[in-house]
C-alpha cells in the first residue's frame, strides 16, 4: 500500500511541478500495479533504461537521419573548439553516467531524492527533466569529491 501512496504523491507532484514525464511513469507504474501485472516490474527494471536510452538516442539522430545536418557538417565539427568539447563532453558524460548508474544499483532508495531533485530544478530553476541518471551520475562525482577530502 506504501508503494500505490508514494505513486499518487509522485503523480501529484509531477503535475504540480509540470513533470510530465514524471506523472505518466508513475501512473504507468500504478496502473500496472492496480491491475495486477506486477510481473512486469522485474523486466521494466531490467530493461527500462536501455529502452529509454534506445528512444532517446532515436530523437537525437533523427536530424541527421532526415536531413537537418548533412555528413559533411558532422566531420568538420570534430575540428572547432566546440566540436572538441562536444566530443570531451560526452566521453566524461558517459562515464559519469556509469557511475551513477552504479551507485543506483547499490543505493536504489537515492531515486526518490533524484527525482525530488529533478522536480526542484524543473520547477524553480526551468530546468529540463533529462533523467535520473544524469543527476545520479552528478550525485556520484559529488560523492567521489566529498569523501576525497573528508
Amino acid at each position: 500500500m506504501a508503494g500505490e501512496i508514494v505513486l499518487v504523491l509522485l503523480i501529484i507532484v509531477g503535475i504540480v511541478g509540470r513533470a510530465s514525464i514524471l506523472a505518466t511513469a508513475a501512473s504507468v507504474l500504478l496502473i500496472l500495479k492496480l491491475s495486477n501485472l506486477q510481473r512486469f516490474f522485474p523486466a521494466l527494471e531490467r530493461r527500462g533504461l536501455e529502452i529509454g536510452l534506445l528512444f532517446l538516442m532515436i530523437a537525437v539522430l533523427v536530424p541527421l537521419v532526415n536531413g537537418k545536418i548533412q555528413t559533411k557538417e558532422l566531420w568538420g565539427t570534430f575540428f572547432t573548439t566546440s566540436g572538441l568539447f562536444a566530443l570531451f563532453g560526452g566521453i566524461v558524460a558517459t562515464y559519469l553516467n556509469g557511475q551513477g548508474l552504479i551507485m543506483l544499483r547499490m543505493e536504489p532508495q537515492l531515486m526518490l531524492g533524484l527525482v525530488i531533485g529533478s522536480i526542484i530544478g524543473i520547477a524553480f530553476m526551468k530546468g529540463i527533466p533529462v533523467g535520473p541518471l544524469m543527476g545520479a551520475a552528478i550525485a556520484a562525482l559529488l560523492m567521489k569529491i566529498y569523501f576525497l577530502f573528508r
